[in-house]
């Protein structure tokens, strides 16, 4: 009996692994019956399945290592498929829109804080931080869960898509930047000076190896026409690379190194075959466990009436500060009245990013443990009510919608399930055009 029991310990990722991929898949399938993206049912599939609920499975080290290259691949694909010129033009409105997105959450959170959290033994000034990191944390963005979405829509390409990505790598550069100047008043180990420096060093860095490695890899990519697989271990080879310095070396985000390599092998030659091959490896496996690894995460802890109530208020400033925030970002930017909505929700997913920032808080003592139960339910409704209120927001019976044109609609190429009846539906559509004319 101890011999099975030791040998399900040592194998028993690949039952986890198997649940999980099982899982989301059904709950994404029903989530789409119910015209939901897909996206929200494997966020679901980790909820219900994890300690949160039913409790079968539970985050394991190995898990949360390929959850971490799931997210990785995830914004490496977002790179690819962004169009360079379009995200230089909405540089700009970028930035705006990141930074009202941050500096309204971070005004409504400190609000919110400062309303419930009252003087219990401890300093004035001690209390006036712990506020201001709770608005901290309500500054994050975590992009990966909007940009899954958008895919699925088909939209990642337009206009308030690029805008969306744009501000929100702006936004986690502003939130390391707060999160630092926070701790370094917690931590006097912290120089926020170097910390800065290093942000600007690693966007000189990104910029200078990604223009010599976009020439060299179109230059050589464009000759070949065998064996393409080698351009797949070279462009996740580099993707890699580049998150390993973005988070090692420089202090940012993993998943903004990622962007920047899929960035630079957007516009090769080898661009289009680099997107299906990876969004092949996500689909199969590294996006369902990153999906579920987010409601695998939460535990949620008895709380009292008030801290129910610091919640609820809570999740509902959290959708309203980034809506208002971006929204109004865009709006000053001359972005159409259903485009700064978009772009609004678009940003209002907190994810793994905010969990982060507060466990980073908490270890130097800056949020006190009975808000870790307030905070982990504000992440998981806003990363479920995301995808929802996206596909809502996106859904125009204008057929001339601007933000749509030319872009593939996702849900109408799904409903191919063969690629004959792809072929076949060309076929249609190119005989009844002719017959019209």
């Amino acid at each position: 009996m101890g011999q099975i029991k030791e040998v399900m310990n040592e194998y028993g990722f690949l039952l986890s692994i198997a649940m999980i991929l099982l899982s989301t898949k059904l709950f994404g399938l029903v989530t789409r019956r119910i015209k939901l993206p897909q996206v929200v049912g494997a966020l679901l599939a980790g909820l219900i399945l994890g300690p949160a609920c039913i409790g079968i499975l539970k985050e394991t080290e190995f898990l949360k290592e390929v959850s971490e290259i799931g997210v990785i691949i995830l914004m490496f694909c977002a790179g690819l498929e962004t169009d360079i010129k379009e995200l230089k033009k909405t540089g700009k409105a970028s930035f705006i829109i990141a930074l009202l997105g941050v500096a309204i959450p971070l005004l409504g959170g400190w609000g919110v804080a400062a309303l419930f959290n009252t003087v219990n033994g401890e300093g004035l000034a001690s209390l006036t931080l712990q506020n201001i990191f709770i608005g901290i944390i309500m500054t994050a963005t975590s992009v990966s869960i909007t940009v899954e979405t958008l895919k699925e829509l088909g939209k990642l390409s337009t206009k308030s898509g690029n805008a969306i990505l744009g501000a929100a790598l702006i936004d986690d550069i502003l939130g390391i930047i707060a999160l630092t100047v926070i701790t370094s008043a917690a931590d006097t180990s912290v120089n926020i000076w170097m910390v800065l420096l290093k942000i600007v060093l690693f966007f000189v860095f990104a910029i200078v190896v990604c223009i010599i490695f976009n020439i060299l890899f179109n230059k050589w990519s464009g000759h070949s026409k065998k064996d393409l697989r080698r351009y797949v271990i070279i462009g996740f080879a580099f993707c890699l690379l580049m998150s390993f310095s973005a988070e090692v070396f420089f202090g940012v985000a993993d998943i903004t190194g990622a962007f920047c390599a899929g960035l630079a092998m957007s516009n090769g030659p080898r661009a289009t075959y680099l997107t299906n091959r990876f969004d092949t490896l996500s689909y199969m496996l590294l996006s369902p466990v990153f999906f579920a690894s987010i409601g695998l995460k939460v535990v949620l802890p008895q709380m009292s009436m008030s801290i129910v109530i610091f919640s609820v208020v809570l999740c509902i400033v959290a959708v309203l500060t980034k809506v208002v925030g971006c929204g109004l970002g865009a709006k000053f930017c001359k972005f159409k009245n259903k485009d700064c909505l978009r772009i609004g929700v678009g940003m209002v997913s907190r994810g793994e990013v905010a969990l982060i920032v507060a466990s980073k808080g908490a270890a130097v003592g800056l949020m006190n443990d009975k808000y870790f139960g307030p905070i982990v339910i504000m992440v998981v409704i806003t990363t479920i009510i995301t995808p929802i209120l996206l596909k809502f927001v996106y859904k125009s019976k204008n057929k001339n919608d601007s933000d749509s044109s030319g872009v593939l609609d996702v849900d109408k190429f799904n409903k191919s399930e063969t690629l004959e009846d792809t072929l076949q539906d060309l076929i249609n559509a190119d005989s009844c055009q002719k017959s019209l004319s």
